[in-house]
């Protein structure tokens, strides 16, 4: 069977899974091996669950003519996306970074909505599977689309973008972030600028944020639709933007108060402010936007518990984003501040000199009580009598489970397989 009938018959249907837990009726389901177990076990219950069609790979699992049969099913799933993007037509944003890239992704799409029907990535299904899965929810109705690109190593982004097909993009930032699988900080730029790459050759447009030295050289011969703080030569200029502790942004004579919080937001914002001006929306309706969105899934949330102030940042860590995390926490006019910070993952070879920096980066904040909270930090441990460090979860949460945290501004972050938001259940 062709993509073309392939396409034909998923056009019938309502949604498209890779997890019978999550099958509705009349969906479309797609059975990918895993290191751990065969999806193609599942073709049978996927129809019982209410699946008109369910693509397999390995024909033992054949049950009628519902069931399509191809050589693999992942491939398949990612040649259907391409299709279906093609078949489309519409215009898609796709974007990238080392940091910021899901806020932003949020924050475009609740601007555009403002003016069109916009489907984006859900929450971080930004990879070789995800992106397909994103394409393949995008139907006719469908005015714009935002697909965020994740990577960990060279030639990843390059390929999302052969199924994508973007017209447009957008590259938060380059940062210390998968250092191993990148190689160091300047393969995270090559990696990432497989985007700008794909938008050179294809004559598209890439949004830019002119107070990125990097990003501003690397675009010079791009079509480019520009932003910046206080920077007249652009086009959208950005007259100022505060954070204590959530962002404040003025733009075209209007106040937008966020609730997002950190000064390293204010470039989330402010590329969903370029994006929204660039496709017309209104400025009274990206003010309504940006200042309706509340963030959630751990990522620069305000939580309050007691009459402590909880700053959690804990969906994930780097190198780059912890330190603007805690530059943004040092400057908050607060009183009584904790920072609860775990190790970052992914780093290689360059793992333990990143922890012991950032160690030597809170040595020079006394005035804050620092939790480190892993095997990283802890073999990087310093004495000072403000910092405590712990090798496991296990061992921080019985050291302060007696605590009784009281008054406090706290900050939570650390890289996702450290869980710290399991912190707020101590607190």
């Amino acid at each position: 069977m062709t993509i073309k009938e392939i396409h034909l018959l998923f056009l019938e249907c309502h949604s498209v899974s890779i997890d019978t837990r999550k099958i509705e009726s009349g969906s479309f389901f797609v059975a990918i091996r895993g290191d751990r177990f065969d999806a193609n076990t599942f073709a049978q219950e996927a129809l019982e669950k209410g699946a008109s069609y369910v693509i397999i790979d390995n024909s033992d699992f054949y049950i009628d003519a519902r069931t399509i049969l191809v050589k693999d099913s992942l491939i398949a799933l990612q040649e259907l996306a391409k299709y279906h993007r093609i078949h489309l037509k519409l215009p898609i944003i796709a974007l990238t970074g080392s940091n910021g890239k899901t806020t932003t992704k949020e924050l475009m799409q609740v601007v555009l909505n403002k003016k069109y029907n916009t489907k984006a990535t859900v929450g971080n299904f930004n990879n070789h599977i995800g992106v397909p899965l994103t394409l393949l929810s995008f139907d006719a109705k469908t005015e714009l689309g935002i697909v965020e690109m994740g990577a960990n190593h060279q030639k990843e982004i390059e390929f999302l973008c052969e199924l994508a097909q973007p017209d447009y993009g957008y590259i938060s930032n380059f940062g210390k972030a998968h250092l191993e699988g990148f190689g160091g900080v300047e393969g995270v730029i090559k990696g990432k600028s497989e985007l700008y790459d794909f938008l050179r050759k294809a004559g598209k447009t890439v949004f830019v944020n002119l107070d990125d030295p990097i990003q501003d050289a690397k675009t010079t011969d791009l079509n480019r639709y520009t932003f910046g703080v206080q920077k007249s030569e652009a086009d959208v200029n950005i007259a100022s933007v505060e954070a204590n502790p959530f962002v404040h942004v003025q733009y075209a004579d209007l106040d937008i108060h966020s609730n997002l919080i950190g000064l390293y937001n204010a470039n989330n914002i402010n590329a969903a402010i370029a994006v929204g001006h660039y496709f017309k929306v209104d400025p009274a309706q990206i003010k309504a936007a940006l200042e309706g969105y509340v963030p959630e899934n751990n990522r620069s949330q305000m939580v309050v518990r007691n009459s402590n102030e909880i700053i959690l940042d804990a969906y994930n860590a780097n190198p780059s984003s912890m330190a603007v995390a805690i530059a943004n926490f040092i400057q908050l006019d607060k009183a009584n501040k904790i920072a609860i910070l775990g190790d970052m993952f992914e780093l290689g070879a360059e793992s333990s000199k990143e922890h012991q920096e950032l160690v030597a980066l809170a040595s020079k904040t006394p005035e804050i009580d620092y939790y480190f909270v892993g095997t990283d930090f802890y073999k990087n441990k310093k004495e000072q009598c403000n910092f405590h460090f712990y090798e496991s979860f296990d061992s921080f949460s019985n050291a302060i489970a007696s605590k009784k945290f009281s008054n406090k501004m706290i900050l939570i972050k650390g890289s996702r397989g450290m869980a710290l938001e399991r912190t707020l259940d101590l607190i």
